[in-house]
């Protein structure tokens, strides 16, 4: 397990990126992939996702990007191009799903569905995974993706959502869970339980991320040690406290680490652990 230093103020790299950004103006944020919006079929379901795509024909590697639970604003439209950009500038398709109940998919939100009944949140999880695994397949329909590199990530409940993702498939090439089960690990047994399960199933390599002032890290080092017996390729990281220079939220600061603010934290460990197992070996181009 790796504890990493986060950063309490901006780097000077991101000061740097910034002052460039201003310095070029709309010129070079016009050269960067847009995002095109899709709705690909789950079931009965029409869902909603942003795809982000390199320049070129590809074929390129993908990455299912999976958000958190958005209290309140289930159904503000929601693209995440802090992340879009991170993979895209990295040679990944980035493929941002609203699953079920959020911004313009079908479905009834979270809290319509589940409320304060804590026993119906796994189910609507594993719900949503379906929308995740449709979302695979749709990718498979597409010239540019390479079919055999599509990997998963999550934050929050997007992690809860990896995890069980990759216990119901062996098709994703790689995983990244960011804080997965951090905010109810201690107060829903369920998710405890469900979490477990899914470790004790998966075979995808996977990264796995908190901070130290999450609510909790058990979320993640329990899935880490089951790996560990089980020998499934995975990296654990622990960053440290992170302070957030937003406005004031209830959700842990540390739980935070995972927004577009704290990107410049865990931005390189994404990418490293991405490229093994999405990159395309030399053997291969040959």
């Amino acid at each position: 397990m790796v504890i990493r230093r986060a950063f309490l103020n901006f780097p000077k790299s991101f000061l740097g990126v910034l002052i460039h950004f201003l310095a070029c103006g709309v010129s070079e944020a016009a050269t960067r992939p847009p995002y095109t919006e899709v709705f690909y079929p789950s079931g009965n379901l029409s869902i909603q996702a942003y795809l982000y795509k390199p320049f070129g024909d590809g074929p390129f590697p993908a990455v299912i990007y999976n958000h958190g639970s958005r209290q309140g604003n289930e159904r503000r439209p929601t693209p995440f191009p802090y992340i879009g950009n991170l993979l895209t500038q990295a040679g990944y398709v980035a493929f941002v799903v609203e699953r079920r109940g959020y911004g313009g998919s079908d479905g009834a939100t979270i809290r319509d569905e589940v409320g304060n009944n804590r026993r119906r949140l796994v189910a609507r999880l594993q719900a949503e995974t379906d929308d995740v695994l449709a979302a695979r397949d749709y990718l498979l329909t597409r010239s540019f993706i390479d079919a055999k590199r599509i990997g998963i990530m999550g934050w929050s409940f997007g992690g809860i959502v990896t995890m069980f993702a990759v216990s119901r498939s062996n098709d994703f090439a790689v995983a990244v869970n960011q804080a997965g089960g951090a905010l109810t690990w201690n107060g829903n047994a369920d998710i405890r339980n469900a979490l477990v399960a899914a470790a004790e199933k998966a075979n995808t390599p996977t990264l796995l991320m908190v901070a130290q002032n999450d609510r909790t890290t058990e979320s993640i080092t329990t899935v880490g040690e089951i790996y560990n017996r089980r020998g499934v390729p995975h990296r654990a990281v622990i960053y440290e406290a992170f302070v957030p220079q937003g406005a004031a939220s209830d959700t842990p600061p540390g739980h935070r680490v995972f927004s577009a603010e704290g990107v410049h934290v865990w931005e390189k460990d994404v990418l490293e652990f991405l490229g093994r197992y999405l990159a395309i070996k030399t053997t291969e181009k040959n």
